[in-house]
């Protein structure tokens, strides 16, 4: 009998004293007040010492230095958290590429108005008065050209532009070659007909048709894909976390602070976990994000090679030139089938007599410009060169959506080992590593994700960086299939939730609240300081022996 009663005490003294465990390392929560404070709350929110968490939506409810409010507001800051460094990244790669579509689109515009103002001088040196009088036909077709660098074959259609241009140069020509004849509007349309078969420019028209056709069309669609990385990465990077997200961020993040361990970090295994859930849709981006990137890098190729928007604008004064000296020199065969095919013109009544056809011709010559007379090319630098740094960069950006989890879960954002928080203590985190994507979210241990609920706004850039893809791999093949609707790069606009108010623009999810049809939280209720799990053990033993000590107290009397 006196044992029994020995040993009931020594029960019970055993049960309060293991109960007094948790509160005893809670004895006050002095370092979770300053770091409270750090984060700028305000620090009378902090209770002195560790009070029942049992109100807890997140973090371990035992003895905790949090309360509700507190964990809150720590909800609130831990969401900031998580967004900070993703969003830094993401910031980092637009500014990037932004600047890379700057320099690209700056550059192609100076090489056309420098291309026009080289025609334009050596034009006034070899031709004189002649090409003054008919230089709009040029400016004309400068003109024409910049538009479709802009827009497209919205605004132009190039081969129809061309055709247009080497008509109305055969047109004038034509005329000053035969300043003695008087030719009808009529008779001209004859002329414009017979061009194809006359070729009075010589091969330098198809030629030339085909290598502006490639470079331009290379050239626009490139600028147009470096507008389009900043603006998907600015859409998708903006999404919000949903607020399972915010959950599990706040109790990898805080709940330590809750246990009054102010200063322990993540384990990098957890950390990935919640990242990957995190960022699950975010990930799925990354398969059509890597072929878009493929097909730029490939288009950068041809622009270094084939398709040289430079070499086929530099010397363009030359080939038109050329064209004209082609004409010159042939004028009087392609003149006698004009009058075989079209009818003898009439005698120009003003054709003065005395004066030789000679004297009154178009008699210009090229002259070439020597490389140091032409103007230099934008920002003093080559394609050759802003294609090498571009192609470096691409490169780089590969991937960038499914390692985000990787490059966030890094140094002294987590505690390398096992002396790191795993959610519920200071232990090895011994969960499985999930992999990346919506699909692998189904068996994450750390965040609740509805793998049935893909992110719209996500779903609708994959679909705009496939079509921007198909334009690139195009413009590989020198081929336009592009359908221009302004200068947006991104397509078409993203389909939302149907809510057009100004609050449907802010981060709903940041306040943390329980959801309305919480599931059972993925937390240990009565874990809480390094020795939490021991702590749960010990009193289950002692609440073993207290109950067989008092069962076998009435049959010993």
């Amino acid at each position: 009998m006196k044992t029994l009663l020995v040993l009931y005490l020594a029960c019970t003294l055993v049960v309060l004293s293991v109960s007094g465990t948790a509160e005893q390392k809670l004895k006050n929560c002095n370092d979770v007040r300053v770091a409270y404070s750090s984060k700028g709350f305000n620090v009378n929110d902090v209770p002195n010492k560790g009070v029942n968490g049992a109100p807890l939506k997140v973090c371990p409810q035992g003895y905790s230095c949090c309360t509700v409010e507190m964990e809150e507001k720590l909800s609130q800051q831990s969401h900031t958290e998580i967004k900070a460094p993703v969003s830094k990244l993401s910031t980092n790669l637009q500014s990037t590429f932004r600047q890379r579509h700057d320099h690209f689109d700056k550059f192609f515009r100076e090489l056309l108005k420098n291309a026009e103002v080289s025609l334009h001088n050596m034009f006034v040196r070899t031709y004189g008065m002649m090409y003054v009088q008919n230089a709009e036909l040029f400016k004309n077709f400068f003109e024409a050209l910049t538009q479709y660098y802009i827009s497209g074959s919205a605004a132009v259609n190039l081969d129809s532009m061309l055709s247009d241009f080497w008509a109305d140069l055969l047109e004038r020509m034509f005329r000053l070659v035969n300043v003695q004849y008087e030719f009808s509007d009529s008779y001209m349309e004859c002329v414009s007909r017979h061009t194809e078969q006359l070729q009075p420019f010589g091969d330098v028209p198809r030629k030339l048709r085909i290598q502006l056709t490639r470079a331009f069309v290379a050239a626009r669609t490139f600028v147009r894909g470096l507008t389009l990385m900043p603006e998907v990465v600015n859409k998708v990077s903006t999404v919000s976390a949903s607020p399972s997200c915010v959950r599990a961020a706040m109790k990898m993040l805080y709940c330590p602070y809750c246990s009054g361990q102010v200063a322990l970090k993540p384990c990098q295994n957890y950390c990935l976990n919640v990242l990957r859930g995190c960022l699950a849709n975010q990930a799925d981006l990354d398969t059509e994000w890597n072929n878009f990137l493929d097909a730029m890098l490939s288009l950068a190729e041809r622009l270094e090679g084939p398709f040289n928007f430079e070499s086929v604008m530099d010397p363009i004064d030359v080939k038109i030139s050329e064209a004209i000296m082609n004409m010159q020199e042939n004028s009087m065969q392609v003149s006698q089938k004009v009058f075989q095919g079209c009818g003898q013109p009439k005698p120009s009544m003003a054709f003065r007599s005395t004066r030789s056809i000679k004297e009154t011709g178009f008699t210009g010559r090229f002259r070439p410009y020597s490389p140091d007379a032409r103007p230099t090319t934008a920002a003093g630098t080559s394609l050759d060169r802003l294609t090498s740094d571009v192609k470096k960069k691409l490169k780089h950006a590969k991937k960038f959506w499914s390692t985000l989890p990787e490059t966030v879960c890094a140094g002294e954002r987590i505690a390398p080992g096992d002396e790191c928080w795993n959610g519920t203590a200071k232990s090895r985190y011994e969960s499985v590593v999930i992999g990346n994507g919506l699909a692998n979210q189904v068996s994450n241990p750390d965040v609740d994700v509805d793998i049935t609920k893909p992110d719209i706004v996500i779903r609708s850039q994959i679909a705009v960086l496939k079509e921007m893809t198909s334009w690139l791999k195009a413009a590989h093949s020198g081929v336009d299939i592009s359908v221009d609707n302004g200068e947006d790069g991104s397509g078409a606009e993203e389909s939302g939730s149907g809510c057009d108010s100004p609050s449907c623009n802010t981060d709903r999810d940041i306040y943390f609240s329980t959801p309305p049809n919480p599931g059972k939280p993925r937390v240990n209720q009565v874990v809480v300081g390094n020795h939490s799990a021991a702590v749960a053990s010990q009193r289950s033993m002692a609440l073993a022996l207290c109950g067989l000590a008092l069962a076998l107290l009435p049959h010993l009397r």
